[in-house]
């Protein structure tokens, strides 16, 4: 059997779909997740428990902070090719807990790195975030624009994670690529994002809190989307771009092999659509409380995919409305609404 591919995170939501994704082309999955208690520890188990049910893919309890544990595993397993998407999520959450995202998202990436430099681990994907995009205002958001005004602490260590990212690229030689994600909602989604939130609040009669009274626009993009993405993202290892140039560098390439993609669905959807469609598909109304922006947040995202396309021939194209649907479909069966 091949070497697998490591999936850090696996028990997350867009680990357990991404791995989930490679067990079915028959590839051989390593899954390691630290099984953290930022949101039930049940929702993670139960997801590892369907990937278990596929012999190709194994597991291991770590945290990617541990450096001696993550190098024992490299050791012990060759890998061909990472994923990295452990990491700690949320933008409000790092402005209550800051050291969380120090140790996550900075130390554990830093580890990453090196385990797959000296480990000589293959193509590097990990995750960073729309959240880089910060106080831009220019829409699409696009790779080849400058992210030097991040707007919370989560957004920062994502900039960073990609800075750290280029140096052992142009260093080692070392291939990794970013993926810039923009909202992602589906079956399997994590409690503390909105689908998940709104959908329980409407099903207990509980009201919800809209920012920016419900004018926020946000890229929603399906987990399936993402999750193809990825793996073709991961089956093409970049090169050095030979028309990159110092006078006038491209944020999105580099004279190293390292890229940049957004992957989103392109076309934002405002909250109050987003809670209606939502209501069509519960057969109930929500209780709305529209409030003021919140610190750390942004009015809109928007992703502009047309690197992502030409260079992996894919593009997310689930419509929220069948998103949600499939979304809501799940969750009634997981909960037994």
């Amino acid at each position: 059997m091949s070497a697998p591919v490591l999936v850090t995170g696996a028990a997350g939501f867009i680990g357990y779909h991404v791995a989930l994704r490679l067990l079915k082309l028959g590839r051989a999955v390593a899954g390691i997740d630290n099984l953290n208690t930022y949101y039930d520890v049940s929702l993670k188990e139960a997801r590892l428990a369907e990937l278990r049910k596929n012999p190709l893919f194994s597991f291991t309890h770590l945290d990617v902070s541990d450096a001696a544990g993550l190098d024992k595993l490299f050791n012990d397993c060759g890998f061909n090719g990472v994923i990295h998407l452990a990491a700690q999520a949320g933008v409000r959450y790092s402005l209550q807990n800051p050291a969380a995202y120090i140790q996550s998202n900075l130390v554990a990436f830093g580890n990453i790195l090196e385990c797959c430099r000296q480990h000589r681990a293959g193509h590097l994907v990990y995750a960073s975030s729309s959240s880089v995009y910060g106080g831009n205002t220019k829409v699409p958001f696009s790779v080849h624009d400058n992210v030097d005004h991040p707007v919370s602490l989560y957004a920062a260590t994502k900039k960073s994670n990609e800075l750290m990212a280029h140096s052992y690229a142009h260093l080692f030689r070392m291939p990794c690529t970013g993926l810039r994600f923009f909202t992602v909602y589906g079956p399997w989604g994590r409690p503390d994002m909105a689908a998940f939130l709104f959908t329980r609040a409407i099903l207990e009669g509980k009201p919800i809190d809209l920012f920016n009274e419900g004018r926020m626009r946000r890229d929603f993009t399906y987990i399936d989307d993402i999750a193809e993405g990825v793996v073709r993202v991961l089956d093409r290892v970049p090169q050095p771009d030979s028309a990159w140039n110092g006078a006038a560098p491209d944020p999105a390439t580099s004279s190293a092999p390292y890229r940049i993609y957004n992957i989103g669905n392109h076309a934002p959807v405002e909250l109050l659509r987003f809670v209606e469609i939502l209501e069509k598909e519960l057969g109930r109304k929500a209780q709305k409380r529209l409030l003021p922006m919140q610190p750390g947040d942004v009015p809109e995202t928007f992703a502009d995919v047309e690197d992502l396309s030409r260079d992996t021939g894919f593009v997310p194209r689930t419509p929220i409305e069948a998103g949600l649907r499939q979304f809501v479909k799940w969750y009634r069966e997981y909960y037994r609404v």
